[in-house]
């Protein structure tokens, strides 16, 4: 298969629609047919249902749409790399979001630095979730990230476990309390120690609001705009007297992870990855 084939059958599969496809892809619609068509030929499977008013992926589509975003990741990923590989620096890119470290960002440098592999970081601050994304274009060589993300063509180990706390407005009815539950919340889609529904309810004040960053995020708390769940890591840094932070003990851990792509043959990425799995380890120990 053509890197082209691909593109334009993702095209395809994402609009459902090979009008909207074409002008998406700047082409007219019969060669786009045609091209699909072939693809659908050489493969010897039928990937999308058409009729007079619809086009739908069937089961064989619906496979190739995730496998070919993967290898359409891969190859620009492999474009971006060599670029930055020919530069007059070799260094390493880690991709974090900010005050998304657990406050162990110095230890993992520093760890990092005396590594024989070792090769100089540079530390590119991120949007609310573009780690993945960051990995799978080429634009990172790791990131500290979060569970749950999109995993897809990543490999990831544990950095560190640490409770959740809700984050209140100083004035809300619930701050009187020490200990909270996710029901006290009355957060929606939120269940005790599920970190899905979760995740869906950070993702929606993030799109709802425009968040940015964190100091948005603990504004609009302050504000009584919302009431949030995050990392005790996080709220320890940030003392505010217009919020109370507290505990919720049947919230789903916050798992910090460095993730790295699944293809990477990098030493000093390596050496990165085993600095952060030293962190952690010192870490455990010096909680036990």
């Amino acid at each position: 298969m053509e890197s082209r084939s691909l593109r334009y059958f993702v095209a395809v599969a994402e609009e459902l629609n090979f009008a909207r496809a074409a002008e998406r892809l700047g082409i007219s619609a019969p060669p786009l047919s045609r091209a699909v068509r072939k693809l659908e030929a050489d493969l010897g499977i039928t990937l999308f249902e058409r009729t007079t008013h619809s086009v739908r992926l069937t089961p064989a589509g619906t496979v190739l749409l995730a496998e070919a975003r993967i290898a359409l990741d891969a190859l620009q990923a492999a474009g971006r790399r060599a670029q930055r590989a020919a530069g007059p620096e070799s260094k390493l890119v880690l991709a974090i979001k900010a005050d998304g470290d657990g406050g162990l960002l110095d230890a993992i440098l520093t760890r990092h630095a005396a590594e024989p592999s070792a090769l100089p970081v540079t530390v590119r601050l991120s949007g609310w979730g573009d780690q993945a994304r960051l990995l799978r274009q080429g634009e990172a060589d790791a990131a500290l990230i979060y569970e749950p993300f999109d995993a897809t063509g990543l490999d990831s180990e544990p950095v560190s476990v640490e409770r959740r706390v809700a984050a209140l407005p100083a004035a809300h009815p619930l701050a009187v309390r020490d200990r909270l539950s996710v029901a006290d919340l009355a957060i929606p889609g939120v269940e005790p120690g599920r970190l899905d529904g979760l995740a869906r309810y950070l993702d929606g004040l993030v799109e709802q609001y425009g968040i940015s960053d964190l100091a948005q995020l603990l504004t609009l708390v302050e504000l009584g705009e919302l009431v949030t769940v995050l990392p005790e890591s996080v709220t320890l840094r940030y003392p505010r007297p217009g919020i109370a932070y507290r505990d919720i003990p049947d919230a789903p851990p916050a798992t910090l992870t460095i993730a790295w792509p699944q293809h990477s043959r990098s030493t000093a990425t390596a050496a990165l990855v085993r600095a952060a799995a030293s962190v952690a380890a010192a870490s455990e120990e010096a909680a036990a």
